[in-house]
């Protein structure tokens, strides 16, 4: 299964570090409601007062690591995570874009 790109999603959360993989002219389109944001960033954000786009600018808001994969091999992917331990799951898919890389909230 070939793996077009790994990023490690820490300080800078998604909006900062995916786009570090990603190719002039390409954007990753992520579609929020993919995942249960976990108690704790609840929580932060209600306690801080903080704005979603802060929290994903900001936090990983519950997505550690991000896998980039063909499309045809999504599912593949997501078996071998879990078989390995892993809770998998996809937040979105690549496009074309103009300029520089981006990431792009549904």
């Amino acid at each position: 299964m070939p793996v077009h790109a790994l990023a490690h999603i820490t300080g800078g959360g998604v909006t900062e570090n995916l786009p570090r993989v990603l190719s002039n002219g390409i954007a990753a389109q992520i579609n929020l409601k993919s995942w249960e944001l976990p108690a704790i960033f609840k929580w932060l954000q209600a306690q801080g007062n903080v704005a979603q786009a802060d929290m994903l600018t900001t936090l990983n808001c519950g997505v550690g690591m991000i896998v980039v994969v063909p499309a045809e091999h999504e599912n593949a992917a997501i078996r071998f995570l879990e078989r390995s331990g892993e809770i998998a799951f996809c937040i979105g898919e690549i496009v074309e874009s103009s300029g520089k890389p981006q990431v792009i909230y549904s």
